[in-house]
């Protein structure tokens, strides 16, 4: 036993430690497709340091093993020799520090597609996806990062949430680096606006010509009837980056990269574009600091699995609607309409006979974001809905005087705020029930079973019918209750 006690703490006193590190990331040839990095850092005059690409990034839930886009690798001591080293499997690399104070390595990333969840470079501009590019000791994830870009001759511009300016920027540890995404090039910047005194900007590439104006107008009461949920701003400043055409977008603490045209706001598909741009902007309350216990902080070497994406994702759908609402962007008519739609969605999907919500939350590293239509549900389709259910549940068991709006602040408040952690399955359910004031285990079946919805009961207590194709309309005799409880969810 002795033996291996020493043993042990022999390679323990083999493995250096980081101070701090610096990276700097050279785009001066975006015609190669590859960033050029180089990270110098303080270290530990130990035998040797492992270094890793993280295997995914924070918001898209699936393996990306950004070791495989590095082409070169070469680390060298301060005498500028090079040193040896060896990989292990697609995403960590073992660097023997020959003893040394002083660590450079210099390698290259190629990026073969332009994608929300991945880094890019091409002579338009950079997308820096930071878990795609940035190497991390092992052994230590809370030391600060200093970040120096070197553009390409004529890129003006960088849209981040990370504090700096002009081309150097600094992250008090990893976790807030690849959380805070990077777009360089030429950008236009729309004009910024103010909510309780928070700076909020939107900068993009590409995004043609529109109705700028018009656009961060509806962004302000956007962002104004979401903080009004939780009467806090958690963040100094906010911006939306605009990646250029594509689809999806990833949410951040204090920023979101978003697919984004100017097209999208001119015509029929605005209104579909606000309400995407709601639900990343809500994400910075609900999956940044609202979080499943599993989300936080995270292991980036393998999938990080929870049963609650149906919260971190489910409800910030449902919650697309009441925003756009509650701004006067979206009228009770078609907040109804969309309402139906979703749960007609759900009851096509006979996945939903296959595979519970929880399920889809927890192997959606397999089955994808959206899963796989007949044969699963998706935490997206299914999630809004019993996000409705339990919204009308709790109305009805007090009266409207409490509502899903209650449990969120309570999540907010009591785990994010107080201490600083998420939460589990059961403090979900604990927290819904303590402000319902009434059991839902009845409800919260729906999440860790495949027993079909019940949607007419709660529905009628509140005043909607719901027909044989799932549409709702409102009941032409309401009680006193029923109409506070629908003049609040849905306002004209």
């Amino acid at each position: 036993m002795k033996k291996i006690i020493f043993l042990f703490l022999l390679s323990l006193n083999c493995l250096g430690q980081v101070s701090e590190v610096q990276f700097t990331v050279d785009m001066t040839q975006p015609e190669s497709h590859e960033f050029k990095v180089t990270l110098s850092a303080n270290v530990s005059p130990e035998a040797y340091i492992d270094f890793a690409l993280p295997a995914w990034s924070p918001g898209y839930y699936q393996i990306m093993d950004f070791g495989k886009n590095v082409t070169t690798f070469q680390p060298k001591n301060a005498s500028n020799e090079s040193l040896r080293w060896v990989k292990f499997g697609d995403n960590t690399w073992r660097v023997y520090t020959a003893f040394t104070n002083t660590l450079k390595i210099e390698y290259n990333v190629v990026t073969p597609r332009a994608f929300v969840a991945a880094a890019y470079l091409d002579t338009n501009r950079a997308f820096i996806k930071p878990a795609a590019l940035f190497l991390y000791p092992l052994n230590k994830l809370d030391i600060p990062i200093k970040l120096t870009l070197i553009p390409k001759a004529g890129w003006s511009n960088v849209a981040t949430g990370l504090d700096g300016k002009g081309f150097s920027y600094q992250a008090p540890n990893y976790d807030i680096l690849y959380d805070s995404p990077l777009l360089v090039g030429d950008l236009k910047e729309l004009t910024p606006f103010t909510v309780k005194g928070k700076n909020h900007r939107f900068i993009g590439y590409n995004m043609g010509e529109f109705n700028g104006d018009l656009l961060m107008k509806d962004l302000q009461k956007l962002i104004t009837a979401a903080t009004d949920i939780f009467g806090d701003i958690p963040y100094n400043h906010y911006t939306f980056i605009g990646i250029g055409p594509g689809q999806g977008g990833i949410e951040q603490l204090n920023s979101t990269a978003v697919s984004f045209t100017g097209k999208s706001v001119e015509g029929p598909g605005r209104t579909r574009t606000l309400s995407f741009l709601t639900h990343e902007y809500f994400h910075h309350y609900n999956v940044k600091r609202i979080r499943p216990i599993e989300l936080g902080p995270f292991d980036y070497s393998k999938p990080n699995r929870t049963n609650l994406l149906w919260v971190a994702e489910g409800l910030t759908v449902y919650y697309e609607d009441i925003i756009m609402n509650r701004a006067g962007l979206l009228s009770r008519e078609d907040m109804l309409k969309n309402w139906g739609n979703k749960i007609a969605n759900l009851q096509k999907n006979e996945g939903r006979q296959k595979q519970t919500l929880a399920e889809s939350s927890a192997n959606t590293w397999e089955d994808g974001p959206f899963g796989k239509k007949g044969e699963t549900v998706s935490y997206y389709e299914k999630g809004p809905v019993v996000g409705m259910l339990l919204d009308i549940s709790i109305r009805s068991a007090t009266s409207n005087k409490k509502s899903l709006d209650d449990v969120m602040r309570l999540l907010y408040n009591d785990f994010y705020k107080k201490q600083n952690r998420g939460f589990s399955d059961e403090e979900v359910l604990k927290a819904c029930e303590k402000v319902a004031g009434v059991k839902l285990d009845k409800l919260f079946e729906y999440i860790y079973s495949t027993n079909e919805l019940d949607y007419t009961t709660p529905f009628n207590k509140i005043g909607i019918n719901v027909d044989s194709s799932h549409s709702l309309s409102v009941s032409n005799n309401l009680t006193t209750v029923q109409k506070s409880i629908i003049n609040d969810l849905f306002r004209l």
